[in-house]
This record gives structure tokens, sequence and C-alpha cells, in this order.
């Protein structure tokens, strides 16, 4: 995530703020523009002294504070912005804790839709692309009968349990199910990763080097998964996984790996745009670093990677002294490093070596 500065008056504003809080201008965020604009108000349009040739609405959703996207104002045009098409179902907005919730779960659906465009992934909505399209449901949990919502991912369809923007049930489900880490932006990376494995690699000449770094999807996915949860990750799964669940099937194991792809590319982004620099005063000079790339436009993973590592360990250490845990629970072995560097290709386009 880069760092969004108010174009009015140079206040440093958050990605999600709507109003500038220093100068009290309207602001919006123009996804092909990547830019977050101050906003004058004339006949019910926006304009912006950033691109005052053009006009501007805000997606619908913003009437229900869940959206600070800016659409080009055209006749006929989409009523919601980039990211929010892409919703399929919302929960009963009318329960002020759904309202709440489903506010919450859109920041997290912006941050991954960021890194997406970001990248030049491919964004076809359901209506463009019926099959493939991407599509996103959020869904309050049923009546016990019917058991509660899952989070997963079917053919372009991202489902997204409602529950889990609750932060002590996210935890309560984090610990019951032994988990280092567990968040909604996370929820969303890792299904994404399902999405893109369907678009990228599944009858593409990437599938070669796919089953070589992570197995071969083929194995039954529902055996698979019984086992993991039956018996647990297997002895020495750190060596070849970034996590325990990325040892259940292949397919898993992408979705982990894309998760985590997208978890450093845009911490680094934000490092970056800090002007981050630190060397510790100890002999370990690997852990010096000082960011001053675009990692969203790095053709090399490695320079990514030999910036992270320090990086997430400057995290860790500060989150500790704070008496949090720690920010990025992982360990990145030469395995793991190839299995990124896969997605790293994958994600810009390269041709894969079979």
């Amino acid at each position: 995530m880069k760092l969004f500065v108010c174009d009015h008056c140079g206040n440093t504003v958050y990605f999600e703020n709507a109003l500038c809080e220093r100068c009290g201008h309207q602001l919006g965020y123009l996804p092909e523009s990547n830019a977050l604009v101050s906003l004058v108000e004339d006949g019910g349009l926006w304009s912006t002294p950033a691109f005052p040739d053009d006009a501007y609405v805000f997606c619908e959703n913003a009437h229900h504070g869940a959206c600070n996207w800016l659409i080009r104002a055209e006749p006929g045009g989409d009523i919601y912005c980039a990211a929010c098409r892409h919703n399929d179902t919302i929960p009963a907005i009318a329960d002020q804790r759904n309202l709440l919730r489903w506010q919450i779960i859109e920041r997290a659906k912006k941050r991954l839709i960021y890194s997406l465009l970001r990248l030049d992934l491919p964004l076809e909505t359901r209506n463009e692309n019926p099959a493939h399209g991407l599509s996103f449901r959020f869904l309050a949990d049923l009546p016990v009968a019917a058991g509660p919502v899952l989070t997963g991912h079917e053919g372009g369809v991202i489902t997204i349990a409602l529950a889990e923007a609750d932060d002590a049930e996210r935890e309560a489900r984090r610990a019951s199910m032994g988990e280092p880490y567990r968040t909604l932006l996370g929820h969303f990376r890792h299904e994404i990763g399902h999405h893109y494995w369907d678009l990228l690699v599944d009858r593409q000449p990437s599938q070669d080097r796919f089953r070589t770094l992570f197995g071969d999807e083929r194995a039954d996915y529902g055996e698979a998964l019984r086992a993991y949860y039956a018996s647990g990750a297997p002895a020495g799964w750190p060596q070849n996984y970034i996590s325990a669940y990325a040892t259940a099937h292949p397919w898993e194991d992408f979705a982990e790996t894309f998760a985590h792809y997208l978890h450093i590319t845009d911490t680094v982004e934000m490092a970056s745009a800090f002007g981050v620099r630190a060397r510790p005063r100890t002999e370990d000079a690997g852990l010096a670093v000082h960011v001053d790339f675009d990692p969203y436009v790095q053709r090399d993973v490695q320079t990514i990677i030999d910036n992270w590592v320090p990086l997430a360990s400057m995290l860790n250490n500060l989150n500790r002294a704070m008496g949090h845990p720690d920010a990025y629970p992982f360990i990145l072995t030469p395995a793991v490093i190839e299995k990124l560097g896969f997605v790293h290709d994958l994600v810009h386009g390269r041709r894969l070596p079979h």
C-alpha cells in the first residue's frame, strides 16, 4: 500500500479516509490513477484539482459508509466502483451489527482489490465472464440448525463469513484452530489465490511447473482435507511450506503462498513509502534494510525477499516490545521462496520453466 497525502493541504491520509481531518475536504479514491484526491462538489457531481477535466460520482455503497471510491460520471454508467461491482451478496444492512461488520469487510476487500489492480491481474465480473468472473458473497450465519457460514472459494465466487469481521469471534476461531495468524485481509488474499489458480495455472503452460513445486492437484481434495484435520501437518513441514495448512493439498499450498506474496508485496510498498531504513546494533548485517523501490513493479523477487526478511524481523521485534504477538510469525525457507518466485513470475505474466 502506498502512503496517501491530501492534495489540498498536504496532510497524510489513510487509504480508507473519506475526509481530510486537517482541511475538511471530501476525499475519494480513483483506482485508475491510484490517487486519493480532494474533491469539490458541483451540482451533485464531484471534481478534483488533480484531474480538472473530469467529473465524478461516488460508488453507491458510499451511502452506507462502506466505500470511498469514485466513478467517472457518465450517462448510464455503472453505479458501483471497480471493487464493489464484484459484490454478489451483502448482508441485511438494516441490522446495525451487520452494517458495521460489512463496512469492516469492505475495507479489507478494497485493500485486496488495490493489490490486484497494481499487479494488473484479470478482474472480470460475473456479468463480463459468467464462467470465471470474480464475485463476493458476504453472509451472516443462519439459525443454528443450518450451521455456520464457511469462508471459501468455488468457481470464482468467494464467500466470506460475516462473523470474521468480529475481532473476538475471529480470535476465538484462530485459537481453536491453532493458527498463528488470522485476519480478514488474510482470508481475502488466500481465497483470491484459489481464483487465480483457476485462471493462471489450470490447463495453462505453468501447470507442469506448479506440480513440480506444489504437488499434483489431482489428489482427492476432500480426502486430503479430512486427513489434514485428523492428523495435522507432517513432521518437518516448515522446511517446505509457508504454513501448516499449506500441507493439506497443493491447492491450499498455492493459495497460502499467493496470500503471503500479497502480504509481503503490499507491506514492502508501505515501508518504501515511509523510506524505511534500519541497521540493528548487532553484528547481523543481514538484518539491515533500506526499502527504496516499488515491489509491485520489481522484476526480481529476490530483491523483494531480501528486503522483506529484515523488515519482518523489525516488525516482529517492535510488536514484542509492545507486548503483541509477532506481526509475521512465518519462516521463508529456500523452498518457500522458490514457490513465492513462482507466484511472482505468474502474476507478472512471465514464461515459466517446465
